[in-house]
């Protein structure tokens, strides 16, 4: 089985992104490795491949319930298992429809239905597409539907397809401590948190700590954009015994190349000591893990 390592971050804008193709760029020289991009609202990770060759598209479905109105007794049961409101039953006028933008394919209205009048079809969810980066390391890219407000389930359905026969798994969450994020980040070996040193990275930063404690998962910081003079991150990180996995100092050089879409590869030498180090650690991680 591969070992599964999340990148995520209380926030946007902290280098999340940034950090998650660095290390698949980093680990996948040393073991063949796969990069999913979770962020399925705006996935950005193929930015960075300007090269990468995709090799297949799937489009993506979820089974969304249905109402055949004439088998339909408007019992009214199916309303009452809904917990997303999706089902809509009006006997006087014997009125039935499930919005299929709020099912949540769960079943329970097929369950609860003893008139057989609710049945199942599919619903498109978004794509699924996978690009070949280089030697035996893939990208796979999550793109919600749009309008469709369910990056979960898309996001299960990613994991649930990316092959399991690599050495490494990186998942690239979106950013915040909603429902996605859990589902991405949930089932992981490791997770590699990123904040920033500011008032704000520290409070989304927090939040996330308490979710992935939660979740019961190992975890470890990268405060990236070190230097900005807020020391209140290092304090709370040293005061909550948290692993500090590493601290990558603010520089104009990286901000200019991540804005062009650039690998930090032709950055400085502190920075590829500081990316190696941390390579060597999530791997010993993933030795401790076998």
């Amino acid at each position: 089985m591969p070992f599964k390592i999340a990148v995520a971050s209380g926030k946007g804008g902290t280098g999340k992104t940034s950090i998650s193709v660095q290390l698949f760029h980093a680990l996948g020289r040393v073991h063949p490795s796969f990069l999913v991009d979770c962020d399925v609202e705006e996935p950005n990770d193929g930015l960075f491949f300007p090269d990468a060759k995709i090799i297949s598209t799937e489009i993506i479905n979820q089974q969304v319930a249905n109402i055949n109105s004439e088998n339909c007794t408007y019992c009214q049961k199916c309303i009452e298992y809904c917990e997303f409101n999706a089902i809509t039953v009006i006997p006087p006028v014997e009125y039935t429809k499930i919005d299929p933008s709020l099912c949540h394919s769960c079943g329970a209205c097929l369950y609860v239905c003893q008139d057989q009048a609710i049945f199942e079809t599919d619903s498109e969810l978004g794509k699924m597409k996978t690009y070949h980066i280089e030697a035996q390391n893939y990208l796979i890219e999550g793109l919600l539907k749009i309008g469709s407000p369910m990056q979960t389930s898309l996001i299960r359905s990613l994991k649930k397809l990316t092959p399991q026969n690599s050495s490494i798994i990186i998942y690239d969450a979106p950013p915040g401590t909603s429902c996605p994020v859990v589902e991405t980040i949930s089932e992981s070996d490791y997770i590699v948190l990123v904040t920033e040193p500011t008032p704000f990275g520290l409070h989304d930063l927090k939040l996330t700590v308490e979710l992935v404690k939660e979740l019961d998962i190992p975890f470890g910081i990268i405060v990236n954009k070190a230097g900005l003079g807020f020391d209140k991150t290092h304090q709370y990180i040293k005061e909550k015994n948290i692993e500090l996995l590493a601290e990558i100092p603010f520089s104009k050089t990286f901000a200019s190349q991540y804005s062009k879409g650039e690998l930090l590869k032709k950055g400085s030498h502190e920075f590829e000591d500081i990316l190696s180090n941390l390579s060597i650690k999530l791997i010993n991680k993933m030795n401790q893990h076998d």
